[in-house]
C-alpha cells in the first residue's frame, strides 16, 4: 500500500512529502540505473535525518545528480531552507557561503557528496513559511536573492503540470542546470505528477544525448534560446524521437520567426512546442503561449499560467497608451528579496511581481513583451530601449547583446557563425541601428566577440559585456584588468574580443581596402589571388537567397529572417523555389520552407551536379501526370494516378493552407488557392464549349460531378478538377468554423485523422454524400493531409488505414497497385533520388500537371492516329505551353484589377521569369 503522505507544516513543499504515494513508477533515471518512488521516497528521508530536526539554513551545490535531488527534497521535506548554489562553479559558492553563513553546507567532494555541519543549531532567524533561495542573477553568486515559500513552490509547480499538462508516464531529460529556476521546475512538475526526470549534465550538442534521450524513453526536454542554436547545429529537424511529446522554451526571447519554424517541426513531427515566460521572482513561470497559437502569434508570450493574473500599470515616459509596465499576482509570487541574512527572517514584503518589462495586450488576449523599462540609456537626450535595439538587429540576422552608459550605445555582436567578420559589417551593424533607433552613427559603436558571453541560464551575461567593452575601449599602455575565468554558464569564446567601432581619427584605408577585396570576391565568386579551378568552388550568400525569393516570389521585402511560408509561398510557388534553391545550395535543406533565409546560406556548391534528390511529393506529381496521359492515350495501362494525386493535395493543403496570422488570412489563402485552380480550368473548358460544343454548362460550371449521372462518358473527362474544388472549397468552410480551427491548431494530426475517419465512412459505403463521382475521394484527401506528420508510430497508422481501404476501391488490382504504392511513398519517403537533368522536367511537369490534364483531352484525339507516343508528348507540351500563358497573364490582370479597386496587388504569385516551373498546382 502507497504510504500517506505527512500532514505539511508552514515551510514543508506538500510534493516533497508525497512521494511514497506514487509507489513503484520510476521516479529518477540516471546512469547507473532507475530509482523508484518509493526508493527515493527512502533516501530522501535518510537524508532529511542527517540534516537534523531543528530547522537550519541549507547551503546545496546543486547539480543534475542524484544525492543533490535527494538532499534538496529533503530539505523541502524537512523544512529546512535550502540555498541552491551552482555546484560548478566554486567562486559562486564561496561567496554565498561567505555572505549567508550557512549551518549546514552539502556539496560533491572527492570522495562523493559530503555534509558539512557549520553548528549544530542554527545561527539565523528564519521565517516560518521560507523554503527556498534562488540567486537573481545565474551563476555568479550575487548575494541578492530571491526568498520563496513552499506554497510559491508547489502552486508553480501544478500551474506548469496542468497547462503542459503533464502525464505520469512522462519522463524529462534535464537540459539545464537544477540550480537555475527554470530547470528545478522541470524537476519539481515532473515530480508533482509522478513522472519521471532523467537526469543529465550533457550538452544536446553530445551524440551521447540523443542516445540516452532515446534508451531511457525521454518524451520532453527543455530549451533555452541559446538550446534552439545548438539544436540547429546538430541537425535536430531530421531526429527520429517517436516518443518526443513536447518541448518548452524560455529564459529568454526567441525570435518570432525561429518560434514559427519549431512550432511547423513540431507539427510535422507530432509533438508540442510550448513557449514560456517567467522570471525567478515567480518560481520560473508566469506566461505561456498555447503551441497551436505558436504560428500565428509568434511574438507573444501568451496567457497567465493558471491562477495567476497580468495587469498593465501605466508608465510616464512612454507614448503608447496600449502599453504599460507588466504586473503579476498569484500564489507563484516570491516573498520578497534577502540581501542579508538578517532578511531571512522576513515574511511577505511583496503581493505582486513589478517585472520591470513593458507590455501590451492584443485583442485575443494574448500578451507581448516589447521592451524593458530598466534597460534604457540616454543618448544624446534621447531615451534608448536597448531590448528593443537587440530584437531589431535580430531581425537581422545578427545574434547581439547592447550595453551602455549614457553617453552611447555599444551593441555587442556574436560572429561565431560569421567567420571574417570585418570592419565593413561592423560599419553595417552601426547604421542598422542608427537607422532604427533614430541615433547619429557616431552614438553606436560595435564590439564583435566570437561567442557573446552567457549565463548559466542562457542568457546573455550583460555585466561581463558591459566589462569587455570598457576593457575594449582603455587607452594603449594603459593597464587592464585581467580577463574574467570562463564558467560553465558563460562561454570561453568571449574572451577574444576586439572593437570594431572607429576610434576618433583612425584611417580607413586599410578596412576600406577588405571591404573592396571581399567584395570583389562575391562579384567573382573566388578569393583574389587563387586560382580559379573546381578546388574552389563559390559560396551562396544571403543576398542571393533574398534575391532568388524576391524574383520568385514578387516580393520586395525579403530579409535574413524571411521564411518561403511567411512570405506567401504555398505549393503553387514551392516547386521552381525548391528547384532553384537547390541549384544554388548543392542540396535541399529538410524544413527549408520554414527556414529563415539567413539560415540557409552560405552553403557549399560543389554538389551542384550531383544526382539530387527531388520531394516525393513533387515527383509524383510529375509521373502521375504522365501516367494519366500515357493510359488515356493507349500509350500503356496504369490507371490509378489521378486519385494518388488527390492525396498529394492534402498533403500539400496541410503543409501551406494551414498557415497564416488567423482564421481571416488563412481563409483568403484558401479561397485563392481555390480560384488559381478554378478559374483556368473554367477559361479552358469555356473555350471548348465555344469553339466544339463537345461539353455542356455544368462541365464549365464544375458542377458535373454533382449535376449530372454516374458512369463514365466525355462529359466526366474533368471530374478530378471538380472533386478536387469540393475538396479545397469544404476544407476551406470547415476551418473557417471557430472550433475547428482551434481543433485543427491544438491537435492537427487528430483532426486530419477524423477527417481520415469519417472519409474511410464514405469509402465502405457507411455514409452517402449524394454526389455520384466516381470513387468517393475525401479518405484520400484526409490520408494526404495526415501524411504530412513525420511521426513514424502516426505513419504506421495511415499505412494500416491504406492497406484497408484501397483492396476492392476499383476492383482492379493493378489499378489499387498503383494507388497503394503511391501512398505509401507519399506517406513514408520525404525525398527521392532524381538524376540533375530530371529534376527540372520533373518540376516542369509537376506545375504544369494542371494544365497538362485539362489540355490533354483535346490534344492527344489529335495526334493519336500518328503515334501513341506524340500524342503524350503532344498533351504534355501543351498543358505546359497553356501553364506559361497564364503564368503571363494572371500576374497583368491581376494588377488591372487591383488598380481598378485600389488595393495592393498580389492575389497572384506567378511570374514566368525563366523555364523553370513558376507555379505548382494540384495535379490530377
Amino acid at each position: 500500500m502507497p504510504t500517506a503522505p505527512a500532514l505539511p507544516r508552514r515551510g514543508d513543499v506538500p510534493f516533497a512529502l508525497a512521494l511514497a504515494t506514487h509507489g513503484e513508477r520510476v521516479a529518477v533515471v540516471t546512469r547507473d540505473g532507475a530509482v523508484t518512488y518509493r526508493e527515493l521516497a527512502a533516501r530522501v528521508e535518510d537524508a532529511a535525518r542527517r540534516l537534523g530536526t531543528g530547522r537550519r539554513l541549507v547551503l546545496l551545490a546543486m547539480a543534475n545528480e542524484l544525492e543533490a535531488v535527494v538532499t534538496y527534497l529533503a530539505a523541502l521535506s524537512a523544512g529546512h531552507p535550502v540555498l541552491l548554489a551552482p555546484g560548478d562553479n566554486p567562486t559562486a559558492l564561496r561567496a554565498l557561503r561567505t555572505a549567508y553563513d550557512p549551518d549546514v553546507v552539502v556539496s560533491a567532494g572527492s570522495g562523493g557528496w559530503e555534509l558539512e555541519e557549520t553548528r549544530a543549531g542554527t545561527a539565523h532567524l528564519l521565517h516560518p513559511d521560507l523554503a527556498l533561495l534562488l540567486s537573481t542573477s545565474g551563476s555568479t553568486g550575487s548575494p541578492k536573492l530571491v526568498r520563496l515559500s513552499a506554497q510559491n513552490i508547489q502552486a508553480n509547480a501544478e500551474a506548469i503540470a496542468a497547462y503542459l499538462p503533464i502525464r505520469e508516464t512522462d519522463r524529462a531529460a534535464t537540459t539545464l542546470p537544477l540550480h537555475y529556476c527554470y530547470g528545478l521546475s522541470v524537476l519539481n512538475s515532473h515530480l508533482l505528477r509522478g513522472a519521471a526526470v532523467v537526469l543529465t549534465d550533457l550538452s544536446v550538442v553530445d551524440p551521447c544525448f540523443w542516445e540516452l534521450f532515446r534508451r531511457t524513453g525521454a518524451t520532453t526536454f527543455a530549451g533555452v534560446p541559446y538550446t534552439f542554436d545548438l539544436l540547429d547545429r546538430v541537425g535536430f529537424a531530421d531526429m527520429d524521437l517517436p516518443q518526443l511529446r513536447y518541448v518548452t522554451q524560455a529564459g529568454g526571447r526567441l525570435s518570432p520567426e525561429r518560434v514559427r519554424r519549431f512550432a511547423e517541426l513540431a507539427r510535422r513531427a507530432g509533438w508540442d512546442l510550448f513557449v514560456m515566460y517567467g522570471q525567478t521572482e515567480a518560481t520560473a513561470r508566469m506566461a505561456f503561449l498555447p503551441p497551436e497559437l505558436a504560428h500565428c502569434a509568434p511574438h507573444a508570450i501568451g496567457v497567465p499560467v493558471p491562477g495567476g493574473w497580468f495587469t498593465l500599470e501605466p508608465v510616464t515616459d512612454v507614448p503608447d497608451p496600449d502599453v504599460g509596465e507588466l504586473v503579476y499576482a498569484g500564489p507563484n509570487v516570491m516573498l520578497g528579496y534577502a540581501n542579508t541574512p538578517a532578511d531571512l527572517s522576513l515574511g511577505r514584503t511583496v503581493d505582486v511581481l513589478r517585472t520591470g518589462d513593458l507590455a501590451r495586450r492584443d485583442a485575443d488576449g494574448l500578451y507581448e513583451v516589447v521592451g524593458r523599462r530598466s534597460r534604457f540609456v540616454k543618448v544624446l537626450g534621447l531615451r534608448v530601449d536597448l531590448d528593443r535595439a537587440e530584437a531589431v538587429l535580430t531581425r537581422h540576422g545578427l545574434t547581439t547583446c547592447c550595453v551602455g552608459p549614457d553617453d552611447e550605445v555599444i551593441v555587442a555582436v556574436a560572429d561565431r557563425d560569421r567567420p571574417g567578420v570585418e570592419v565593413s559589417t561592423a560599419d553595417a551593424v552601426r547604421r542598422v541601428a542608427a537607422r532604427e533607433l533614430g541615433l547619429p552613427r557616431g552614438a553606436i559603436r560595435v564590439l564583435t566577440l566570437t561567442e557573446l558571453p552567457l549565463l548559466a541560464s542562457g542568457k546573455p551575461d550583460v555585466q561581463a559585456v558591459a566589462e569587455l567593452a570598457r576593457a575594449a575601449t582603455r587607452p594603449a599602455g594603459r593597464p587592464t584588468a585581467p580577463s574574467p575565468d570562463p564558467s560553465p554558464g558563460r562561454s570561453p569564446g568571449h574572451l577574444r574580443a576586439r572593437s570594431l567601432g572607429r576610434p576618433p581619427g583612425r584611417p580607413l584605408r586599410r578596412p576600406l581596402r577588405r571591404s573592396l577585396r571581399r567584395s570583389l570576391r562575391r562579384s567573382l565568386g573566388r578569393p583574389l589571388g587563387r586560382s580559379s579551378g573546381p578546388s574552389s568552388p563559390p559560396l551562396v550568400d544571403a543576398a542571393a537567397l533574398r534575391a532568388l525569393y524576391a524574383e520568385l516570389l514578387d516580393r520586395s521585402d525579403v530579409t535574413d529572417d524571411s521564411t518561403f511560408v511567411g512570405l506567401g509561398g504555398d505549393s503553387l510557388s514551392y516547386v521552381e523555389v525548391s528547384v532553384r534553391l537547390e541549384e544554388l545550395l548543392g542540396h535541399l535543406p529538410a524544413g527549408w520552407h520554414v527556414t529563415p533565409v539567413g539560415d540557409l546560406a552560405p552553403q557549399d556548391r560543389r554538389r551542384r551536379w550531383a544526382v539530387r534528390t527531388v520531394e516525393t511529393s513533387v515527383l509524383l506529381r510529375a509521373v502521375a501526370i504522365v501516367l494519366v496521359v500515357g493510359t488515356h492515350a493507349h500509350l500503356f495501362t496504369l490507371p490509378g494516378a489521378a486519385h494518388v494525386l488527390l492525396a498529394v493535395a492534402g498533403f500539400n493543403f496541410a503543409r501551406f493552407q494551414l498557415l497564416g496570422s488567423g482564421r481571416r488570412q488563412q481563409l483568403r489563402r484558401r479561397l485563392a488557392a481555390v480560384a488559381r485552380i478554378g478559374v483556368p480550368s473554367v477559361a479552358w473548358i469555356g473555350a471548348v464549349v465555344l469553339l466544339s460544343g463537345d461539353y455542356g454548362v455544368a462541365n464549365v460550371l464544375l458542377l458535373e460531378a454533382v449535376v449530372g449521372q454516374p458512369g463514365w462518358g466525355p462529359d466526366r473527362h474533368f471530374w478530378f478538377v471538380e472533386v478536387l474544388v469540393y475538396l479545397l472549397v469544404g476544407a476551406a468552410a470547415l476551418l473557417a468554423v471557430p472550433w475547428a480551427d482551434r481543433a485543427q491548431r491544438r491537435y492537427p494530426f487528430g483532426f486530419a485523422a477524423a477527417l481520415l475517419g469519417a472519409g474511410l465512412a464514405t469509402r465502405f459505403g457507411l455514409i452517402d454524400l449524394g454526389v455520384p463521382s466516381t470513387r468517393p475521394a475525401l479518405w484520400l484527401f484526409a490520408l494526404g493531409w495526415a501524411a504530412a506528420s513525420t511521426a513514424p508510430a502516426r505513419r504506421s497508422l495511415l499505412t494500416v488505414a491504406a492497406v484497408a481501404a484501397v483492396p476492392g476501391f476499383f476492383g482492379d488490382p493493378p489499378r489499387e497497385a498503383v494507388l497503394l504504392a503511391g501512398l505509401l511513398l507519399l506517406v513514408w519517403v520525404r525525398a527521392l533520388p532524381c538524376p540533375a537533368g530530371l529534376t527540372r522536367v520533373a518540376s516542369v511537369l509537376a506545375s504544369a500537371s494542371l494544365y497538362v490534364y485539362l489540355t490533354h483531352w483535346q490534344v492527344f484525339p489529335l495526334l493519336w492516329e500518328r503515334s501513341t507516343l506524340a500524342a503524350v508528348l503532344g498533351s504534355l507540351a501543351s498543358g505546359v505551353l497553356y501553364w506559361q500563358l497564364v503564368s503571363r497573364v494572371a500576374p497583368g490582370a491581376a494588377l488591372r484589377l487591383a488598380r481598378l479597386r485600389r488595393i495592393p496587388s498580389r492575389p497572384f504569385r506567378l511570374r514566368l521569369t525563366s523555364p523553370t516551373p513558376a507555379a505548382t498546382r494540384p495535379a490530377p
